[in-house]
């Protein structure tokens, strides 16, 4: 029968290691080093950025801005805009820009630029919500973007202009064009986001989740984003790194967290998709085509929706083109403008 010894077979002598606590701690500093991702050792920002406003007093804007007062849903708030006259000879037309998401009126600028240098009046508001405009706690809805646009148009006697939408803007621009084709005159679409219907494709969730989501963002996560926007990085939008992050050390940044998730749960929950058969203006998708894998084929659909939609995609250029690929933007933009 055969047994199991509980003994430890016999082993030759070997002789001792003996390991210093000095050359022990060397060692497992190294091993910290090695096992630790290269994001947990870069993901510091930078020591001399401090908190910034969430009504961005702090970032210099191109052109004064103005305010138009209002009350909504009993709350007085102020719509912040710039209307930028031609330079040179006006042609009498105006381009109103819509800002996307994580943006505001300011990025708009070399696009204001190229678009008063060839007559046009230049408006470009920031939405409740964004830049320098009121950030109430209330639900958002595209609906009453586009309204607050129009009384805007209305305050500055402007009947008819051109809408162009960048990201979330392209939202907003299509509703605007469908709700109010008598005061839109060409439709331009860049980089925009709700190409299809979200709640198809994606889960819902609550509020509360994203705007905890929207509470923690980190210097690092905050970069990852602002870069992905990107084929090739351009230090100048380095600004808008060090805006968001330096909001998140604001005492107000709870605030702008939460309204944050109220439009994010906007741009889930109402969908323009449906909307594009019925657009009247002429419409340009000028975009990006390095914007997500599938980005190329949505901006095919939403062109053959729209009633005679003209598609332009820009080879190796991401989601933000009038800054990654200004002058060829802005060549297809304003020859689009200037078109029959």
């Amino acid at each position: 029968m055969n047994t199991v010894s509980n003994h430890s077979p016999m082993l030759p002598n070997r002789p001792s290691i003996r390991i210093s606590p000095r050359f022990f701690l060397i060692l497992l500093s190294g091993i910290c080093l090695i096992l630790s991702k290269p994001s947990d050792l870069e993901a510091q920002a930078p020591e001399d950025w401090k908190a910034m406003s969430i009504n961005l007093e702090d970032v210099e804007y191109p052109y004064p801005v103005s305010y138009m007062n209002m009350n909504t849903m009993g709350k007085d708030v102020r719509m912040a805009y710039m209307d930028v006259p031609a330079s040179g000879e006006a042609n009498g037309r105006a381009v109103v820009l819509m800002h996307g998401l994580n943006f505001f009126g300011e990025y708009w600028t070399g696009t204001i630029e190229a678009l008063r240098s060839e007559g046009f009046r230049v408006i470009v508001p920031d939405q409740i919500g964004f830049g320098r405009s009121s950030k109430p706690i209330m639900p958002y809805s595209f609906q009453k973007k586009v309204a607050n646009t129009h009384q805007l148009l209305d305050k500055l006697g402007i009947d008819k202009a051109a809408i162009v939408g960048h990201s979330m803007g392209g939202m907003v621009a299509t509703r605007f064009a469908f709700s109010y084709p008598e005061s839109t005159t060409r439709l331009v679409l860049v980089n925009m986001i709700g190409k299809r219907d979200f709640r198809l494709v994606r889960p819902w969730q609550s509020t509360d989740e994203v705007y905890e989501s929207e509470l923690n963002r980190t210097y690092e996560s905050i970069r990852q984003f602002v870069e992905n926007y990107y084929v090739e990085w351009d230090p100048a939008s380095e600004k808008y790194i060090r805006i968001h992050y330096g909001w998140t050390l604001s005492a107000d940044w709870p605030r702008l967290a939460m309204v944050r998730a109220l439009n994010r749960q906007m741009v889930y929950s109402q969908p323009v998709v449906y909307e594009f058969p019925h657009v009247q203006a002429q419409t340009l998708i000028l975009s990006g085509r390095e914007d997500g894998p599938d980005f190329a084929d949505l901006a095919r659909q939403t062109a053959e929706a729209i009633p005679d939609a003209e598609l332009i995609l820009l080879e190796n250029v991401g989601h933000n083109p009038h800054l990654e690929a200004s002058e060829q933007f802005h060549r297809e933009l304003i020859r689009f403008l200037n078109s029959p």
